[in-house]
């Protein structure tokens, strides 16, 4: 007679868990050095983001005023339209594999990017990613705040006459500094409320972001009476030698600008109603929104040219050179409501919940919203979009860099070495699993270090255009330069695998140098 009785699993292969899993009543960690409320999982009942809510969530940050940008800074750099909207699009479905990847933690375990962080890293080690995220959204925070109170200040001072003349402060006028502060002000106010009301704002900023874009397409094109002349105009570069030393670099920037979201898409996810909604909202709302606002872009800025006979590539200028109150009075909430989106979704969330796991006990996702609030401020973000050289090659290649060597290490831990099975109480529990040596993985730190040192050790500026020496601060690493967030994002998983041992086997607590 058959036995009945299956054979035993194999000693290295993990359980099986469900699809969506959560802690039990009693399971609930009370240790206040690694939990507060916003840090523990979301609750099974809580996790309801349908694929429209992260559809809408990334129409909503895809639209914005740097957005529309990134085809204009390509084309300064010598690209046509299609090489920049064919750039921009590839890196953005490239993108997207990582952010898929990280996002899975999400609806799974319903936890944010740092507590994910810590299965790699440790309890107290992903205190260091986080941080890094942290800081990087503190400044992009800075940066959209800064171009949104611009805007409004551009559009303001078209409406009331002698409003750009007022008298200055710091070299800007003082009316430029109160759009500034108020726009700085309701951001904080809307998140102030949590993340259901970034949901609720979210779902209707969307649609209302994509309707002015197409207004002020169609009301261009009724001026200009076509498309023609910046679609014909040629590339400075061709498709030889002189494309790609821009390509590359460029396409390092153009990825790096979602790369944080590759990262902390989890604080997002964990609201997800299942793997299908986060995968089908997100691979709708990335990839396809920002290929197209670029080309909107484009075609807007087209018809600038046979309107104005000059291409004006900021919308908010554009849209200043009509006299119609009506039109700027709706070109003003659409810039509002564009900046907010993103801002508060991309670079307000992040470092809440990052800055939360670094002291739970004394700081909550209010409290680490406000302080990315004035770090935002502090960083002084009209200095880092003075150019597009610094903007693309020494900003966002730099960022890209150190956020892709993370990137690698969340990947490589979660999906080779654990195969997506986390013990979902220990990450919060010291002496557990995730605790390694005193809080910290060597292994995962070791990998970030190189990882991060191949990415943006080779960093270099042309002369007088930034802050980096001609010949790389390695001069031997520059040719990795260009290609930092792969080259960071590659390093760090191979490495962490190799350091890690057999995939699939998760490594024991006490290993390492100094045990537990």
């Amino acid at each position: 007679m058959t036995s009945t009785v299956p054979p035993p699993p194999p000693q290295d292969r993990i359980p099986a868990v469900p699809d969506r899993v959560g802690l039990a009543p009693g399971a609930v960690p009370t240790d206040n050095r690694f939990v507060n409320e916003d840090l523990l999982p979301v609750p099974l009942e809580r996790r309801n983001w349908t694929t429209y809510n992260f559809t809408a969530l990334w129409v909503g940050m895809a639209h914005n005023i740097p957005s529309w940008l990134l085809a204009s800074g390509l084309v300064a750099l010598g690209m046509d339209w299609k090489q920049a909207v064919f750039t921009i699009a590839l890196a953005n479905l490239i993108v997207l594999g990582p952010m898929l990847l990280t996002g899975h933690a999400g609806p799974k375990y319903g936890i944010p990017f740092p507590v994910l962080a810590r299965a790699s890293f440790g309890l107290r080690g992903a205190n260091l990613p986080a941080l890094i995220r942290a800081a990087v959204a503190c400044a992009w925070f800075g940066i959209q705040t800064w171009i949104g109170g611009v805007g409004i200040f551009t559009l303001l001072g078209k409406m009331f006459g002698g409003w750009a003349k007022a008298e200055e402060i710091g070299g800007q006028p003082w009316t430029l500094w109160v759009c500034f502060v108020v726009f700085w002000a309701v951001e904080l106010a809307i998140i102030y409320r949590g993340m259901d009301a970034l949901r609720r704002f979210e779902n209707w900023a969307a649609p209302f972001v994509i309707v002015g874009a197409v207004v002020l397409l169609v009301w261009v094109a009724v001026k200009a009476g076509g498309f023609g002349p910046l679609l014909d105009q040629p590339s400075k570069l061709g498709w030889g030698k002189d494309f790609w030393p821009v390509f590359f670099p460029s396409l390092m920037g153009m990825i790096a600008f979602w790369a944080t979201l590759s990262l902390n898409i989890p604080d997002f996810t964990r609201f997800g109603a299942g793997q299908r909604a986060q995968i089908r909202g997100q691979s709708f709302g990335l990839p396809t929104t920002m290929t197209l606002f670029a080309l909107l872009s484009v075609l807007v800025t087209s018809g600038s040219q046979a309107v104005y006979g000059e291409a004006i590539w900021d919308p908010v200028q554009l849209v200043a050179r009509t006299d119609n109150v009506f039109g700027l009075l709706y070109a003003l909430v659409t810039v509002l409501v564009a900046t907010i989106s993103v801002n508060i979704a991309a670079n307000v969330v992040s470092p809440a919940y990052d800055l939360a796991n670094l002291a739970p006990k004394f700081i909550n996702f209010r409290t680490g919203a406000l302080v990315t609030g004035v770090v935002g401020v502090l960083v002084m973000p009209w200095k880092l979009t003075e150019t597009p050289e610094l903007y693309i090659y020494t900003w966002l290649g730099l960022v890209g860099g150190l956020l892709g060597t993370v990137a690698g290490i969340l990947i490589a831990d979660y999906w080779i070495v654990r195969r997506t099975v986390l013990d979902l109480s220990d990450l919060y529990r010291p002496g557990g699993r995730y605790w390694y040596t005193n809080g910290w993985n060597w292994r995962a730190v070791a990998a970030f270090a190189v990882g991060g040192v191949l990415a943006i050790g080779g960093s270099h500026s042309e002369p007088g255009k930034g802050p980096f020496p001609a010949d790389g601060l390695i001069p031997f690493l520059r040719p990795l330069a260009d290609y930092g967030w792969a080259v960071g994002l590659a390093a760090s998983l191979v490495l962490y695998v190799v350091l890690t041992g057999r995939p699939g086997v998760t490594p024991s607590p006490s290993s390492g140098p100094a045990g537990r």
